[in-house]
C-alpha cells in the first residue's frame, strides 16, 4: 500500500502567552473538571512521609478546553494525571468531575464513573492482538453491559470517525503504528466520555505519524471534546490552548496560549 504523507504542520513559531488560564473558565463556560486543594502524599510502611507528590493543587478545566500538563521528572505531573483520570485518589482535597465529587466515591462507584466519563489514550496502544479492531473498541462497552448490536454499531461509527472505517475486520498486527493509535483513540471515545486523557500519545510514533495523530486529537478538540494531555514536548504543548507546568508538586505556571496569525489557533 502506498504511504500517504500527512499535510504539513502549521507554523508554531512565536506563540503568544497571555493571561492566567483560570480566566478562561468564565469565558469558556461550564467547568468539567476541578481540583480543589489537592494533596497526594506517599508514606513508608512505618507511616513516615516518603514523598509529597502534590502539595496543594487548584485547577479548573472548562468544558471543551485542550490542556497540556508538563513538568520534569518528579514534578508531580504523572500523579496529577492519575488523579484527573480517577486512577488514584488524593490524600486530601476535592475533585469534581462533571459535577460529581469523585474523591468521596467508593472504589466500585469510582470505577464505574471513570468508565463512563473518561477516555484514555496512552503511549502504548494496549490493543488485544487476538481481537479485530472493532472488537477492541467494543471492550469498554462490554464492561458497561451494553448489548452486542449496540456495541458493534458504536464501535464501527467511532472507527469511521477516526478514519478507519475501511479497516474493519483487521487485527492490530495488520495495521501500522499510527493506525493502531487511531484504534486506541476510538476505544477511548466509544463510551462518549466528557474528558479525553492522553499520556504522551505520540511517544511511540515517528514524527510524520505523530503529526497525523495530533491532527486527529485537534479535530476532536475542534468538535468540542475536553482534552488533557501529558507531554514533555514544547512543540506539542504550544498546539494546545493551555499549558500547566508543575514543579515540586505545585503549579509553577498556568497559561493560555494563543498562536500568532498563521500559527493556526
Amino acid at each position: 500500500m502506498t504511504a500517504v504523507s500527512p499535510p504539513s504542520p502549521p507554523s508554531l513559531e512565536h506563540p503568544v502567552i497571555i493571561q492566567p488560564a483560570l480566566a478562561g473558565a468564565a469565558r469558556s463556560g461550564e467547568i468539567v473538571a476541578e481540583l480543589r486543594g489537592i494533596r497526594k502524599t506517599y508514606y513508608k510502611p512505618d507511616g513516615s512521609v516518603m514523598v509529597e507528590a502534590l502539595r496543594g493543587v487548584d485547577i479548573a478545566i472548562p468544558r471543551g478546553q485542550y490542556v497540556a500538563i508538563m513538568g520534569a521528572s518528579g514534578s508531580g505531573k504523572s500523579t496529577l494525571m492519575n488523579i484527573l483520570g480517577c486512577l488514584d485518589r488524593p490524600t486530601t482535597g476535592d475533585y469534581l468531575l462533571d459535577g460529581q465529587n469523585v474523591a468521596t466515591m467508593s472504589d466500585e462507584d469510582l470505577s464505574a464513573f471513570r468508565g463512563r466519563k473518561i477516555g484514555f489514550v496512552f503511549q502504548a496502544f494496549n490493543l488485544i492482538p487476538e481481537l479485530t479492531i472493532e472488537e477492541n473498541v467494543e471492550v469498554p462497552l462490554f464492561y458497561q453491559g451494553i448489548k452486542l448490536r449496540e456495541r458493534r454499531q458504536r464501535a464501527c461509527e467511532t472507527l469511521n470517525m477516526v478514519g478507519l472505517g475501511n479497516r474493519l475486520g483487521h487485527r492490530p498486527s495488520e495495521l501500522s503504528g499510527g493506525q493502531q493509535q487511531r484504534v486506541a483513540i476510538a476505544r477511548a471515545l466509544v463510551t462518549r466520555p466528557v474528558v479525553l486523557m492522553a499520556d504522551e500519545p505520540t511517544g511511540n510514533l515517528d514524527s510524520a505519524t505523530g503529526e497525523a495523530i495530533l491532527r486527529v486529537i485537534e479535530d476532536l478538540h475542534q468538535g468540542g471534546m475536553t482534552i488533557v494531555m501529558v507531554t514533555h514536548d514544547d512543540r506539542i504543548a504550544t498546539r494546545c490552548e493551555r499549558v500547566i507546568r508543575l514543579k515540586d508538586g505545585v503549579v509553577e505556571s498556568d497559561r493560555l496560549v494563543e498562536k500568532t496569525a498563521g500559527g493556526g489557533a
